[in-house]
């Protein structure tokens, strides 16, 4: 990475490689997952922009909105969640829907908090005013800023920061799309991968380039969502347990596109949309994650558009909705999973159902033999327990309802199969037309009648 010297600015792009950002905190090793880190994608309407708060306080803004708002939304969100210091911000590219707030952001925590830490930019420059105002602002308020490229590492205390692009050379003649600032960060046995705006040519370079490597709990969808963007393989090579998209309900672009979605429902990749989720901030201890979102939309790919949108800057708390691997994150969530007696004296938490057996993988092909796809619930003890509208659901949204008057007691299991048949005491079929649960990874959601998360069991 290079510090870049400006004069006069308008127009001027950054150069010079070195060789490291700046530290922020004593070094430890990432794969210890001490503490939490907390990634936000905000809601930032037909943009993007993410923050990530490290397990000592570290703060990271990628990207700032659009050029529409001045970075409205981002600074109003930043200031809402006390972020008094930006250790780092990055910008993805340099298109104007990503820099919009750029100088925004730069000036107020220059004049009125504890600064920017130092900017870091891929080096291609554009011919807008909104970029010609974003240089303006790092000169003015002297920031450090360093040309970013593939093999740097973002020093960032616990959570390892590496730069998986732009490379060098350039990709395709300098186009800005094509050479995003890539970052993988990996807190413990978690991940997350922000691709900017990356199309088929990054995405194409970076599997031949890192292929296993690229594995990430997380993925924030390239471009918006756009087609060009999230190809088979790639999506292939990340194998992520979820998928963010941060793009408009009504994007002029169709953004996320139905071929794209269509990607990830085949994948059963559970996908939250900020159109509809509103704020998603997503937990890592460095064992599993949270998931938690202002609303609780439909997360099927195919079923995203079922929901009602939020608009940017919406209020409302977000509120845990999954969990992507390991324990219950402690602390901070409007929402727990597990449950205690209800009131009526019934046993609805864990310790009243458990899965005794989960078999995703079918004999043969998945989707011929169904009925061989299957999870058993038992009931561990207690008293009989009426499940009369209780739901089964994976991490995509696909949900199944226990029949009316189906009750298990002490000791007694059930097996929910996936495909169809009569029904019987120990015999549920789902009637799915097509496999439910990921051979590669999922979670089982168990929620009482009145729709209260009672239990959740993830497998790899």
């Amino acid at each position: 990475m290079g510090i870049v010297v400006l004069a006069g600015c308008a127009g001027a792009a950054p150069g010079d490689q070195a060789p490291t950002g700046p530290d922020t905190g004593d070094e430890t090793a990432a794969e210890t997952g001490n503490g939490t880190v907390e990634v936000h994608y905000i809601n930032v309407g037909q943009s993007v922009s993410t923050l990530i708060r490290g397990p000592r306080g570290e703060t990271m803004l990628v990207d700032t909105g659009h050029y529409n708002d001045d970075g409205e939304y981002v600074l109003e969100y930043l200031r809402r969640h006390d972020v008094t210091r930006i250790d780092h911000l990055v910008t993805s590219h340099n298109d104007a829907d990503h820099i919009g707030g750029n100088a925004a952001i730069i000036g107020y925590y220059e004049t009125e908090a504890d600064g920017i830490g130092a900017v870091y930019d891929p080096g291609i420059a554009a011919s807008t005013q909104t970029y010609a105002e974003y240089l303006d602002a790092v000169e003015e308020h002297d920031v450090t800023l360093y040309e970013t490229r593939e093999g740097d590492a973002i020093s960032f205390g616990a959570v390892e920061v590496d730069v998986l692009g732009p490379p060098e050379p350039y990709l395709e003649g300098e186009a800005r799309n094509e050479n995003s600032i890539v970052l993988k960060l990996t807190h413990g046995e978690t991940s997350f991968l922000l691709s900017g705006d990356a199309e088929d040519d990054q995405e194409a370079y970076l599997i031949d380039t890192y292929g296993a490597e690229l594995r990430s709990t997380v993925l924030k969808a390239g471009h918006h969502g756009s087609s060009s963007s999230s190809s088979g393989p790639f999506v292939d090579a990340v194998a992520p347990r979820a998928v963010v998209v941060s793009s408009a309900y009504d994007s002029q672009y169709g953004h996320p596109t139905q071929e794209v979605l269509r990607r990830f429902a085949e994948r059963s990749i559970p996908t939250y949309w900020t159109a509809t989720h509103g704020n998603v901030v997503l937990v890592s201890d460095g064992s599993g994650v949270s998931v938690r979102t202002q609303r609780d939309a439909p997360t099927d790919p195919l079923a995203l558009r079922d929901a009602e949108p939020i608009e940017p800057g919406a209020g409302g708390e977000v509120v845990e909705r999954a969990r992507l691997g390991g324990d219950p994150v402690a602390g901070g969530t409007d929402s727990e999973t597990g449950g205690d007696d209800g009131d009526d004296g019934t046993a609805t938490g864990a310790d009243a159902l458990a899965v005794a057996a989960i078999n995703a993988d079918a004999e043969g092909a998945d989707g011929e033999n169904l009925n061989d796809e299957y999870v058993v619930f038992e009931k561990t003890g207690g008293e009989p327990i009426d499940l009369s509208g209780w739901t089964v659901a994976d991490e995509a949204g696909h949900s199944y309802e226990f029949p009316e008057g189906f009750a298990l007691g002490a000791g007694e299991t059930v097996t929910l199969r996936t495909g169809s048949g009569a029904d019987t005491e120990r015999d549920l079929y789902w009637g799915a037309g097509s496999p439910v649960w990921n051979n590669a990874g999922d979670t089982v959601i168990l929620s009482n009648a009145e729709g209260d998360r009672v239990l959740e069991v993830s497998y790899e």
